[in-house]
């Protein structure tokens, strides 16, 4: 779901993934991928790639994802035909990122290039982590960059330019002196 680095973001932003069905009254589990609270709340409304919308009716809690009953899903069966697909919100939904910081989806696409101007590729994944996140360039070829979401190493976020600048290291963003 990257968008070309000339538009300046996705028409709607995943923040769950439905793993797999739960039980035999149609709940799903959900890998939640958003830290808005509330995204999945009794009565939200969330769509799926193919535009269908589902409302939530129910959710608790389990095992670090969430168990969620959706309205007009009564059963395993019609659970099961859920599981795999992404949930999406518009992005217009989505609320300013705080102060120095950035949603995933406003950094995929993104031009990634050195502080001496090499080209790294395109930004194509956040990888979420417990210490700081990781982010995923791919270049010629699809070599990939794997970037630690750092204030060292990030130097520079234009999300208008749709350009990150990072600092060179070596066996990391340079190749490794010999």
């Amino acid at each position: 779901m990257s968008p070309a680095p000339s538009e300046p973001g996705p028409e709607r932003v995943a923040v769950g993934r439905i793993t797999s069905a739960h039980g035999v009254k149609g709940e799903v589990s959900v890998l939640v991928l958003t830290e808005i609270e509330g995204r999945f709340a009794s009565g939200s409304s969330l769509r799926l790639e193919d535009g269908r919308s589902l409302t939530v009716d129910a959710v608790r809690p389990n095992r670090g994802r969430l168990l969620v009953a959706f309205e007009g899903v009564p059963d395993r069966t019609a659970a099961e035909a859920l599981a795999g697909q992404y949930l999406f919100v518009p992005a217009s939904d989505v609320p300013p990122a705080p102060k120095g910081a950035f949603w995933p989806h406003q950094l995929v696409g993104c031009e990634v290039v050195t502080e001496g101007g090499r080209a790294l590729g395109e930004l194509r994944e956040v990888v979420p982590g417990q210490a700081n996140d990781l982010w995923i360039a791919a270049g010629p070829e699809d070599k990939e960059t794997l970037i630690p979401a750092l204030a060292e190493v990030v130097l520079s976020v234009d999300l208008e330019a749709r350009r990150v600048v990072v600092r060179e290291i070596p066996g990391l963003t340079a190749p490794e002196s010999d």
